[in-house]
């Protein structure tokens, strides 16, 4: 950590900076917790790392630590002054993207290996994970903090209550490891629920053959009226793509029309897209 730079309730005073609630900023300034976040990462001293919503900075001043070349992506200009600060302390390995996140092709950032290390607005999260699982295999790996329950979700099995389209997805993938949670406490200002980092390594290739667009159109009406069986879930799904109804689409890859969402496997999803794909 460069001794160059002042504590970060100091940077924080002295800029005038607060979390703004409409770009979901919870800033966390406890310096071990983003350091904990950055060795979470793992070896850091190749290629570049991808900082979404640095705010004041504090998970940034870790990764530089830990050795990264860090390429930080901020929507909030009153977050420059800064950030050009910490580039001051750091020189040659911080630089900063005025863009809004969803709009900006991290593939173009800077030398592989890439790896996204984050602390996300909560309010965007999601959105920036499926975006960024369209081109996962560009990755070395996606070290991420969602409020926990999305966290949770990421990383569950089928037949849990928290498995569901997010799960299918990012397993679909990658491998999911639930690293730690942090709670409230740690963030000015508090949110109401916890935190959790999910570390995601890309495979390879995916788990099952499928269509990524396909697929989440399963998932999204599989998963939209999850209490009701698949014959009826995918009802209006398979009938846009000419089966005649949701047993024959069902039946068509063998999985019981009777069953619901939360019972399927990946692969299962992955055979009902193909079959989707195919019909068309």
């Amino acid at each position: 950590m460069s001794d160059t730079l002042p504590p970060l309730r100091d940077v924080l005073a002295r800029h005038g900076l607060r979390a703004d609630k409409k770009l979901g900023q919870h800033f966390l300034l406890d310096l071990n917790l983003t350091g904990r976040i950055a060795r979470a990462a793992g070896n850091l001293k190749t290629g570049t790392t991808i900082e979404v919503g640095p705010g004041p900075g504090g998970l940034t001043r870790a990764l530089l630590a830990e050795g990264a070349t860090v390429v930080a992506i901020e929507r909030d200009q009153r977050c420059l002054p800064i950030m050009a600060e910490i580039g001051n302390a750091y020189p040659g390995k911080f630089s900063v993207v005025m863009a809004d996140a969803m709009s900006v092709d991290l593939r173009t950032l800077g030398a592989a290996p890439l790896r996204i290390v984050a602390n996300l607005p909560y309010n965007v999260g999601t959105d920036l994970l499926i975006n960024w699982l369209g081109y996962a295999n560009a990755f070395e790996s996606m070290t991420l903090m969602f409020q926990s329950e999305v966290g949770d979700r990421l990383a569950a099995a089928p037949g849990s209550k928290t498995y569901g389209r997010l799960s299918v997805l990012a397993q679909w993938l990658c491998d999911v490891s639930p690293q730690f949670r942090i709670g409230p406490q740690a963030f000015t200002p508090p949110p109401q629920v916890e935190s959790t980092v999910v570390r995601l390594v890309p495979l390879p290739k995916p788990r099952a053959p499928a269509d990524q667009k396909t697929l989440e159109r399963v998932t999204a009406a599989a998963f939209g009226q999850r209490r009701k069986m698949l014959r009826q879930s995918l009802k209006t799904l398979a009938a846009d793509a000419g089966f005649a109804d949701g047993t024959a689409l069902c039946e068509a890859v063998s999985i019981d029309p009777q069953a619901r969402a939360e019972t399927l496997s990946v692969e299962d999803f992955c055979a009902l897209a193909r079959a989707v794909s195919e019909k068309r």
